[in-house]
């Protein structure tokens, strides 16, 4: 079945209101015709449906899924973000109790399908993430990607509070309620994993990590980008993070820092000025651009400060909006 993204809206309400879906599997994919046909059908036996989210793929990719009974919703060419985020939309208006993320390219095994969705089928987490880092896990890493992972999970496990080993991990299970917190990611490409996480953390839910298979030998193209593009956009979104929740270690401390190298330096300037009659050019230089550097770091933390604040105030007063509503339309 096709979907456009701007038919999502209405799709629950007409087609597939009349069944509720146990388990739907999120796929995104790009040009993935030479595996897709293999991931559907792997896929199908453990799950209640299967989402293909097409990220604008100029091959077969949308037109073998739909072939295969999958529901394809076709979107531009927006990001692995993008396309997740239109399969979440779709799953919530199936109702769907546990949603399974996995990639097109076949480096997951569909078979451990069981083995994520167990904790949040007994209620023991919201989130279930596949891990490539614990014991029981299993993987063929290429030495790059291995040294690449190491440094962006260094990074991106700060912004989600050391909750997790592996934030890349894109094999991932979620409960409706998760579902909702994760929605809200912004991140149109590959650094929508670590955002869903640092949301997943914020909000307190219990996220437990599962060994899983992966394999990348033998696969055509597990990433359809540079792996320097690829790694890079990752590591800016997990700086962004990380800005975005601690804007005054982050900003503030640097700004700090360099205010008083520009005063220190200034302050050499006037003094050698005073006793030589000559202007230091260069170390002059040095002491204005710290200080304007300086300032617009601190700035710009305090401000990012007081509207990551104001932020929380208006969510926190949402849900309590919400609750009361809730209870007053309970109590009626």
């Amino acid at each position: 079945m096709k979907v456009t993204s701007d038919q999502i809206e209405n799709f629950g309400s007409v087609a597939m209101a009349r069944a509720r879906y146990a388990i739907v599997a999120c796929i995104p994919a790009y040009n993935e015709e030479m595996t897709i046909a293999k991931t559907i059908l792997q896929v199908q036996k453990f799950v209640d449906r299967v989402i293909v989210a097409d990220d604008g793929s100029t091959d077969m990719t949308a037109s073998i899924a739909e072939g295969l009974g999958a529901t394809v919703i076709r979107n531009g060419h927006g990001g692995k973000g993008s396309a997740l985020r239109s399969a979440f939309a779709l799953a919530q208006k199936l109702d769907a109790e546990i949603i399974v993320t996995l990639d097109a390219d076949g480096q997951h095994d569909p078979t451990e399908i069981p083995v994520l969705v167990k904790p949040i089928k007994e209620k023991k987490a919201e989130v279930t993430v596949g891990s490539r880092f614990m014991q029981a896990s299993k993987t063929d890493f290429p030495p790059y990607r291995r040294f690449g992972l190491k440094v962006i999970n260094s990074l991106s496990r700060k912004s989600c509070n050391n909750i997790v080993k592996d934030t890349q991990c894109g094999f991932r299970a979620y409960s409706t309620k998760a579902l909702d917190v994760i929605q809200q990611c912004e991140s149109d490409g590959f650094g929508v994993e670590a955002e869903q996480l640092s949301l997943i953390s914020k909000c307190g839910m219990k996220v437990q990590e599962v060994p899983v298979t992966v394999s990348y030998k033998g696969l055509y193209k597990t990433s359809k980008r540079h792996p320097l593009a690829h790694g890079s956009e990752i590591i800016l979104s997990a700086l962004r993070l990380l800005v975005e929740q601690r804007p005054l270690s982050m900003l503030g401390l640097p700004g700090s820092l360099l205010v008083f190298t520009g005063l220190i330096t200034g302050a050499y300037v006037l003094w050698d000025f005073n006793l030589s009659r000559a202007f230091t050019l260069p170390v002059a230089l040095v002491s204005i651009g710290s200080l304007c550097m300086g300032t617009l770091l601190s700035v710009s933390s305090i401000m990012l400060f007081a509207i990551a604040k104001l932020r929380e105030d208006a969510k926190r007063q949402f849900r309590m909006a919400t609750g009361e509503k809730r209870y007053s339309n309970d109590a009626s």
